[in-house]
């Protein structure tokens, strides 16, 4: 069972936590990833899909740059449900909403961590008849427990191994809405 934070308990955690990435640096890494997507995507009418929760603050960024025609959709798949680890299997809560059916499609979300639902969320547009899928994720957590043959397509940053918050990151739920890459004191 999740334990319920309070109000002042999740101000002391974002206080005591350090900051990453500041704002600055994750808007030049989504003005990378922009460019990046364009040149790869410009001539295809991709559709994009961004994997709630953590994908929609960075899709909700990233879209506004990408200068060419494309259809966006959404999909919820987890491992987490409001832990701090992820649980062992995968739980859609919302399936892919737009039809992928021989089409070019990009697949947005906040962090590439192990990279086990990344996985999962490939192998589904694959089954749905998607020609092509790619990823793109905002933070690339720096470590070696990578789902072996899963990799991704466009990266902004690079952070270290801990457990980080913000930008569609949370931490137990709250503080995506968190202005930069903050990692939680300790962890």
């Amino acid at each position: 069972m999740t334990e319920t934070l309070s109000r002042e308990q999740l101000n002391t955690i974002m206080e005591e936590a350090d900051l990453l990435k500041s704002q600055a640096e994750v808007d030049a890494a989504l003005d990378s990833l922009a460019v990046q997507i364009t040149e790869r995507l410009s001539e295809t009418m991709p559709v994009v899909y961004s994997i709630m929760n953590g994908g929609l603050v960075i899709a909700g960024q990233l879209l506004t740059r990408l200068n060419f025609p494309l259809e966006q959709g959404y999909m919820h798949a987890t491992r987490y449900r409001g832990e701090t680890s992820a649980q062992s299997d995968l739980q859609w809560q919302a399936p892919p909403s737009v039809p992928m059916e021989g089409r070019t499609v990009l697949i947005i979300d906040d962090i590439f961590d192990e990279g086990y639902t990344l996985e999962a969320v490939i192998e589904a547009c694959k089954a749905q008849g998607a020609a092509e899928v790619l990823t793109a994720v905002l933070v690339n957590k720096q470590h070696d427990r990578k789902a072996p043959g899963v990799s991704v397509d466009f990266v902004g940053l690079e952070v270290e191994d801990r457990y980080v918050f913000g930008y569609g990151m949370d931490y137990r739920g709250y503080w995506r809405n968190a202005p930069g890459i903050y990692a939680v004191k300790g962890l």
